[in-house]
């Protein structure tokens, strides 16, 4: 249905006059006239009876009068949910307990009004397309990519530099230390069964494991976070590896200890990824809030890969 039409129909049924209507929408009293023409010829009926004190409805044109308003109500609801500014800002973050989120969550906080949809997409593979395509507004990522590789239109900026914990059962040798350098980590098994070949947070552990000589052990099922506490609270040996704004909970029997690594601090880099040509006003917004919370880390040796942006 022409909703142009729809809008004139409304139009002359509030100004009950053609040639007040045709004033109201900017446009000649013939094509008034036409456009309502055109309605009831695709109705079937007639809406208006046209008297010398102007246009009144007919019976048919009673009934079709609430329908009317609401579709025109339902255009501008349409318009508004893809309007910049107006729908909500779209995010990718990596997982709902990882430390996107977590920044996120700040940023909702700082900014009560702002709405925001969260998605989480699979890889940075996907998150970068996402970005291209404009079906995100922007998403959070560990990139490898100098910025000549990046694709066209896409910017990113490190946001974040998440430091990385070790996570250990009581019974495990290093469950007492307050604190442990990644040399102190040689020989000790850390099992990170969610490691998935090809994506950027296994590219991250290789090199960590590269750099400092670890035992990194992917193998074996992944079931999921649960299971790898309850694996690692009751293994004499193994341990893992979790960023220290993960969000993890498990029982107080468990009594797992994350502890602190240092000289140098590993720290896992969470960039912000989002199209240049984007328009929508809260991703600067967002922009801004990271800038300005970006943590200082002072003099603190820290190590993230070489080729990391």
């Amino acid at each position: 249905m022409d909703l142009q039409a729809v809008r004139t129909f409304v139009a002359v049924t509030d100004a009950g006059q053609f040639r007040e209507a045709a004033a109201a929408l900017g446009v000649t009293q013939q094509a008034v006239s036409k456009r309502i023409a055109a309605l009831e010829k695709e109705l079937g009926v007639r809406l208006f009876t046209r008297t010398a004190r102007g246009a009144g409805l007919t019976v048919d044109g009673h009934a079709f009068l609430p329908h009317a308003r609401e579709l025109l109500r339902a255009e501008q609801r349409a318009a508004a949910s893809v309007r910049p500014g107006r729908r909500a800002l779209r995010v990718d973050v990596i997982g709902r307990r990882l430390a996107p989120a977590g920044l996120l969550s700040g940023f909702s906080r700082a900014h009560p009004g702002t709405d925001l949809d969260v998605v989480t997409l699979f890889d940075a593979d996907a998150a970068l397309s996402a970005v291209r395509s404009g079906s995100v507004d922007a998403s959070f990522r560990a990139l490898s990519l100098p910025a000549e590789e990046l694709p066209d239109g896409i910017e990113a900026v490190r946001v974040f530099d998440e430091p990385v914990q070790l996570l250990v059962g009581p019974a495990h040798p290093l469950a007492a230390a307050r604190a442990v350098t990644p040399a102190q980590l040689t020989g000790h098994k850390i099992w990170m069964p969610g490691l998935v070949a090809g994506t950027e947070w296994a590219a991250y552990y290789e090199d960590l494991a590269a750099a400092f000589g670890l035992t990194i052990e992917a193998t074996g099922p992944a079931f999921g976070t649960e299971p790898l506490l309850d694996t690692i609270a009751g293994s004499p040996d193994l341990a893992t590896f979790v960023g220290e704004l993960t969000r993890l909970v498990w029982p107080a029997d468990d009594d797992l200890r994350r502890i602190p690594v240092h000289d140098p601090m590993p720290v896992y880099p969470h960039s912000l990824i989002w199209h240049r040509d984007n328009p929508h006003p809260a991703l600067t917004t967002l922009r801004n809030h990271l800038r300005t919370t970006r943590p200082d880390r002072g003099n603190t040796l820290t190590w993230t890969p070489a080729r990391t942006r």
